[in-house]
């Protein structure tokens, strides 16, 4: 049985708040669920009747509104999920949307959860640790990726990855910048109000339901194009492919809040970095391979060699400390990742030709 009564998932109709509010769900039956979303992400309409369909309450609303978080009634449990997740949000345009969002939105909840004496579960990213001393880490070339060397240059990192030890001075581009300012909100809240509160700095979150795209949701976006034969390119590192993310399976991500929450009353105020690790990592090479392999088709690639402000090499979760408070660690690998993904696809190939405009 939930202890909890009354739950919000913020960005609930987007890719990961959809998935965990269906989960909460489905664990905690008695208990009510709302999804809060503003739809502007195009694809989140799709998630709509599977959230309806699962008893999910869905609100039409924005972080931005403090009125909007009002209207949804008690809560017990906040998790903040909704966010602009583009890592080149505000580059070439106005930032107001994204800091908006990311920050201000983060502080309108919040504000909720203190009022109402709600738990607080904050899901952040890997981009805030400062692209500068990534690019310091020391880096071995294999023939298929580029890997972390065991000694590095830098407190925090290892052949196992990035750990929460790592180094936060330097830039980190404007969407790590307004998600590191609302960590550092929610711990002045967990200690000036004694919100009970966590912090998750997520790796790529992967699966059935994410509408890839560039820059945010990599690995569903080549799943999508070698689909629907559309063209990709391996950007920098002279086009080589090489660069490394892990991934995680969103389900994988739902275990890990699950038993974190199991836990809270031990595991407040905490922070972790939650990931794939360097077992459930790909470089976009190897996923090439893997996607040809679960879809059978191929598609053309370009390689355009300029590595762009911003790039990095490798990027790995070390969850160790999660798994040592826990036990948790992903039970999802990358090709069982790739082929539910593509499952998915397969499924609602009409729905995704509308969306994608195809």
């Amino acid at each position: 049985m939930s202890p909890y009564k009354n739950i919000l998932v913020t960005g609930g109709a987007g890719f990961v708040g959809s998935n965990l509010a269906l989960h909460l769900q489905e664990a905690f039956p008695e208990a009510r669920i709302v999804a809060l979303d503003n739809l502007k992400r195009r694809g989140s309409e799709l998630n709509l009747p599977r959230l309806r369909d699962a008893g999910v309450v869905f609100a039409h609303g924005d972080i931005r509104s403090p009125d909007d978080l009002a209207s949804v009634g008690e809560v017990d449990l906040l998790i903040e999920c909704s966010a602009e997740p583009s890592v080149l949000a505000g580059v070439d345009e106005n930032p107001s949307y994204v800091t908006q969002t990311n920050l201000v939105g983060t502080l309108n909840c919040l504000e909720l959860a203190r009022r109402q004496d709600a738990d607080f579960v904050f899901l952040s990213t890997s981009r805030v640790y400062p692209v500068a001393s990534l690019r310091e880490l020391a880096v071995e070339e294999a023939d298929t990726r580029f890997e972390l060397a065991d000694q590095q240059p830098v407190r925090g990192a290892s052949q196992s990855g990035i750990n929460e030890h790592f180094p936060l001075q330097g830039s980190r581009t404007l969407y790590g910048a307004t998600k590191l300012s609302s960590e550092l909100m929610v711990e002045e809240y967990h200690a000036t109000y004694n919100l009970r509160t966590l912090v998750n700095r997520c790796g790529v979150i992967a699966g059935p339901w994410q509408m890839g795209k560039v820059d945010q949701g990599v690995f569903s976006l080549w799943l999508l194009a070698h689909h629907f034969g559309r063209p990709l390119k391996y950007i920098g590192y002279e086009g080589s492919g090489k660069q490394v993310r892990d991934l995680l399976h969103v389900d994988d991500l739902f275990e890990a809040l699950r038993t974190q929450l199991d836990q809270i009353e031990t595991l407040q105020g905490s922070t972790f970095n939650v990931g794939g690790g360097r077992d459930g990592s790909l470089s976009l090479l190897e996923t090439t391979l893997l996607c040809e392999s679960v879809t059978g088709h191929t598609t053309d690639i370009t390689p355009e060699p300029t590595t762009r402000t911003g790039d990095i090499p490798v990027y790995l979760s070390d969850y160790g400390a999660l798994h040592d408070a826990t036990g948790w660690a992903p039970q999802h690998s990358p090709e069982d990742i790739l082929r539910d993904t593509y499952d998915w696809i397969q499924e609602h190939d009409d729905s995704l030709r509308r969306v994608l405009d195809l």
